[in-house]
């Protein structure tokens, strides 16, 4: 009875199963309370047999194995025979003392099933599941063509900024300037709406005309009369010193490292969302330009950006430049503001931060179905384009590194030089594919909504023909180009007319940068109306001195005109035909500080181009225009009538 227990432990033991305490036949009696589980071994009989070791299976009887769930729940009785349990002065033998199992053990092992067949293998442990990739192109994805509703009539541009830079947003900036000057000094500067509209204004000139220090626009040496005949460079400094956007004593213990700039993004976040997309938006990175050190770690450094050191902003935009959305990166208090409805809604736990900015800037797309992201490979991954397209319905094509592919069994850069410029590689899984393109060098893309088919050409110089010549390219990397350079175009428009604002107070920048995007954000709006209706559109610098010269004029008293303090009398020059500067529609028919003057010089009518006069509007022009105002002509009062 001995041998065959100890024959049957010998057999567990092959099998891998972790016998810490006895094994019973099934002729033993025993508590089924004890044990958890029933397996299946072979007997003695099936082992031995060479027919059954070779392949060639034996129906026999199996010997069935209890093993307790809990080895400390054996006892020595498990071991005696049915016949020993009737005497009670009958003391069993113990079984052979074996070391209890370590805790490492306890884990690793665990108790499977075994069937009673030898052809038959224990399973192997759950692995995870490999994406399986295959030579085969996808379907190219019909982009449908954005339909924008027609304007009536092409606005003007100070309408134009006003969608974005809102009447609410120089509210707020007057109230906290105002509480902000009262904390720091105990008084406050007392500004007015129109006044913050003025300071605009002043800004916005400085934008296009950019002189080498402040003082420069009101030194007498180098006065600019739109700037020095507006605002006084006292006033100017102290609204620049005094300029705030939140309440610094409501902001204790918040996680967002951007609360001093934040009211303001909000609202203008809300308005740029409020402009129709295109159907081709892509996602990337701006850097906003600041050098100091009072902004601790939210100053970044990226090597390859015109501004290296400053603040990064993930942005979303159409392809013709319009910026939708946008996130200010703050490490790891980024995403602060998210919800855990819309955190789980979105996927969020397992991605990369590339990824989660894109899904949450993505989540706020209207027409997600009709519409196909671009990014470039530090946001793109095999599960962020299945992510967005199962979570979002969206589809999408980005550059990739080769660390992200999924696994994706491409050629190698070796292999790929040696077959020539212009080829292809390509796989795909589960409707996506990987393209790998050489041309300069080798470039790796993933999509679900374009592939290598239909393919098409692109000029390349080479050396050994000294000409261009055709080189194939597949549609995906076409797709691409044409889309991915919206945010980039902004960028580079933000920058032909940049705000100054350095300071040390590290989140003026930023304020700058949201008077930059408006007006361009309005351009292209108003570039795209003029598109539909067929006309000519301004050029962007024109557009912003009209938006400057309609803030400082628009519905306010004209400033007063005169030489500046401490200024020598120099001879006035008299120039034939002077140029008159036209104001714009806002200020000629605001009906606020239109007064005829009367002077000694004589000219043209502005409107009749007829009549000569010595009347004068005192705001329109700079007090330059000349109307009719007598008994035969009012073209005073019909000037300023719509």
């Amino acid at each position: 009875m001995l041998g065959e227990q100890f024959i049957n432990m010998t057999i567990v033991h092959l099998l891998w199963i972790d016998v810490t305490d006895a094994l019973i036949t099934q002729d033993t009696v025993c508590d089924p309370t004890l044990y958890s589980n029933v397996y299946y071994v072979p007997s003695l009989s099936d082992i031995m047999d060479c027919r059954t070791f070779y392949g060639q299976p034996r129906s026999t009887s199996s010997t069935i194995v209890l093993l307790p769930a809990d080895p400390c729940d054996s006892e020595v009785e498990d071991l005696s025979d049915p016949d020993d349990g009737e005497n009670e002065d009958f003391v069993p033998p113990r079984s052979i003392d074996l070391p209890p199992p370590s805790k490492k053990s306890r884990n690793r092992n665990r108790l499977v099933e075994v069937s009673s067949d030898l052809n038959q293998t224990p399973s192997p442990p759950a692995k995870s599941r490999k994406t399986k990739w295959v030579k085969k192109d996808i379907p190219t994805f019909t982009l449908p063509e954005p339909v924008f509703e027609l304007p009536e009539l092409v606005q003007t541009p100070f309408l134009y900024f006003k969608k974005l830079f809102t009447d609410q947003m120089i509210v707020h900036i007057t109230e906290h300037t105002n509480l902000y000057s009262v904390q720091q000094t105990g008084t406050s500067i007392n500004t007015t709406a129109a006044e913050i509209e003025v300071f605009l204004s002043v800004l916005l000139y400085m934008g296009v005309f950019e002189f080498p220090s402040l003082e420069d626009y009101w030194a007498c040496e180098s006065r600019f009369p739109p700037v020095a005949d507006t605002m006084s460079v006292k006033r100017f400094k102290l609204l620049r010193r005094y300029v705030h956007f939140n309440d610094n004593f409501q902001m204790e213990g918040c996680p967002d490292r951007f609360h001093k700039i934040r009211p303001l993004f909000d609202m203008f976040r809300e308005q740029c969302l409020l402009i129709p997309p295109t159907n081709r938006q892509s996602v990337d990175e701006v850097m906003v330009a600041y050098k100091g050190t009072r902004a601790g770690k939210l100053r970044q450094y990226i090597q390859n950006k015109p501004d290296k050191w400053g603040f990064k902003v993930f942005c979303r935009g159409s392809d013709s430049g319009i910026i939708h959305d946008f996130i200010l990166y703050q490490g790891s208090t980024t995403f602060f503001n998210i919800q855990e409805e819309e955190h789980a809604h979105l996927g969020l736990k397992d991605l990369l931060l590339g990824a989660k900015v894109v899904s949450i800037l993505c989540n706020t797309i209207v027409h997600k179905e009709a519409t196909v992201v671009f990014y470039d490979n530090f946001f793109t991954s095999f599960n962020l384009v299945k992510t967005l397209h199962t979570n979002l319905g969206l589809r999408s094509v980005g550059t990739v590194r080769v660390n992200r592919t999924g696994g994706a069994t491409l050629m190698s850069d070796k292999e790929m030089v040696k077959r020539g410029r212009g080829f292809v590689d390509f796989r795909s899984s589960e409707g996506v594919v990987a393209v790998k393109w050489f041309d300069n060098k080798c470039v790796t893309l993933l999509s679900n909504a374009y592939g290598v088919e239909p393919l098409s050409s692109v000029k390349r110089y080479t050396k050994e023909a000294q000409q261009k010549v055709d080189v194939p390219c597949p549609s995906i990397v076409l797709a691409y180009n044409q889309a991915m350079g919206g945010i980039d175009l902004s960028d580079m428009l933000v920058h032909l007319y940049k705000t100054p604002m350095k300071s040390r107070r590290w989140y003026l920048p930023l304020f700058g940068y949201i008077i930059d995007v408006s007006i361009v954000n309005a351009w292209l709006m108003y570039k795209r109306d003029c598109s539909i209706l067929k006309q000519k559109p301004m050029p962007l610098k024109k557009f912003r001195l009209s938006v400057a010269a309609t803030l400082k004029g628009a519905d306010k008293v004209p400033a007063r005109v005169g030489r500046p303090p401490g200024a020598k009398h120099k001879p006035q020059v008299r120039r034939p035909n002077p140029r008159v500067l036209h104001p714009t529609q806002e200020v000629r028919y605001d009906g606020v500080g239109h007064w005829p003057t009367f002077g000694t010089q004589r000219g043209r009518c502005n409107l009749c181009k007829s009549g000569v006069s010595r009347w004068r509007c005192s705001k329109c022009g700079d007090g330059k225009l000349f109307l009719c105002l007598n008994n035969k002509n009012q073209c005073f009062v019909a000037y300023h009538q719509r």
